[in-house]
């Protein structure tokens, strides 16, 4: 089974919108038995909370449900257990790397749009300050690197 872990700095919302995302996607694409996801923050503020509810609204209206989902912090036990590591932004990417001490196991660690190649962001932003339009924005950039991982996983480990 192949494991993808989704990280952003609280774990309320940029990740666990990915992690709702890509559950879909796999499920669509029926790979739900070859592939598991989960999402963590690289702080410790919102340990235990549910998502924003700002994310959980927009998800909700592209037909994803974050509501069963609560937020943990990533541990260096994750490096070992997730094939792919992906941080939300450079900031949370550099903190992963600070916490990975493996040099084997940093190469697990990428930045998420980096598998959206054709869109000129290469972060996606944190959205927890502003309105409702930046979660939307947030949905529309998961969803297109969502894309790309998900040939990225058919292609790298022959998932049919």
């Amino acid at each position: 089974m192949v494991k993808i872990l989704f990280v952003c700095m609280g774990n309320i919302c940029r990740s666990p919108m990915a992690e709702g995302v890509f559950r879909r996607m796999l499920d669509s694409a029926g790979l739900t038995g070859q592939v598991s996801v989960d999402s963590a923050g690289t702080h410790s503020y919102h340990i235990g909370a549910a998502p924003d509810s700002r994310g959980q609204t927009t998800a909700r209206r592209r037909g994803v449900d974050l509501s069963a989902l609560r937020a943990r912090q990533v541990t260096v036990d994750d490096f070992v257990e997730f094939d792919h590591v992906l941080a939300m932004d450079r900031e949370n990417f550099e903190h992963l790397l600070a916490l990975c001490q493996d040099d084997q196991l940093r190469r697990r660690i990428q930045l998420f749009m980096d598998f959206a190649p054709d869109l000129p962001e290469r972060e996606v932003p944190d959205p927890y300050y502003g309105g409702p339009n930046g979660f939307e924005r947030v949905m529309d950039l998961i969803e297109e690197a969502s894309q790309g991982l998900l040939m990225h996983l058919r292609e790298r480990y022959r998932l049919r």
